[in-house]
């Protein structure tokens, strides 16, 4: 499975401005976390459409396990704070 329980994963698709948007902010950050493709992972994709009404919706990242559809860089952040403030470091 794709998703980690304990870190941060950011699942996206190429093409999708509001994962560009969401990424492009991260990457001014010092949270570490991962990036899946999910036109490059069958599993992805199903993980995405379970937790956003059976559509694919990106960005979709979890925080320790913690689904969130289409968050912004602040409650992402939130989040962290909340579920996995050792990422931070």
């Amino acid at each position: 499975m794709t998703q980690q329980s304990e870190g941060v994963v950011v699942y996206w698709r190429p093409g999708c401005p509001f994962c560009m948007k969401l990424r492009l902010r991260l990457r001014f950050t010092r949270l570490r976390y991962s990036e899946v493709n999910i036109w490059r992972d069958k599993e992805a994709a199903a993980f995405v459409r379970s937790v956003a009404n059976g559509n694919e919706v990106v960005p979709t990242v979890t925080v320790a396990g913690h689904p969130m559809v289409n968050p912004s860089k602040r409650q992402l952040m939130a989040a962290v704070e909340t579920y996995a403030p050792h990422l931070l470091a």
